[in-house]
């Protein structure tokens, strides 16, 4: 069962910021507030974009632009992974079967 929400504090870019947070979920969020600083502060450091609004926003375009291309290569791998473990299962059948016929016990 899960328990209820307790607020963490976590900081992004020198800013406080306290969210209310399952506690096992606690150490994804720890990491997740990590990553988007360590990317602000790269597109802050980079200096082509200025304003925390508009650093937060690219940070997030980035972001969901790696996790729909993530999604997509996942997807791909579901649907592709039955046919080539079926592929793979009949070419071990075969092998068996050669091997069978043959009364030989190796390739």
């Amino acid at each position: 069962m899960n328990r209820p929400a307790e607020p963490v504090r976590v900081n992004i870019l020198g800013k406080e910021y306290q969210i209310a947070c399952p506690p096992e979920e606690r150490a994804d969020l720890y990491a997740s507030a990590n990553l988007l600083d360590e990317r602000m502060r790269t597109v802050r450091d980079a200096g082509r974009v200025v304003g925390v609004d508009r650093i937060a926003v690219m940070v997030a375009l980035n972001l969901a632009h790696e996790m729909l291309v993530c999604s997509r290569d996942l997807e791909r791998l579901q649907v592709r992974t039955p046919d080539r473990l079926q592929a793979l299962a009949d070419a071990v059948e075969k092998k068996l079967g050669e091997t069978a016929r043959d009364g030989t016990n190796g390739p």
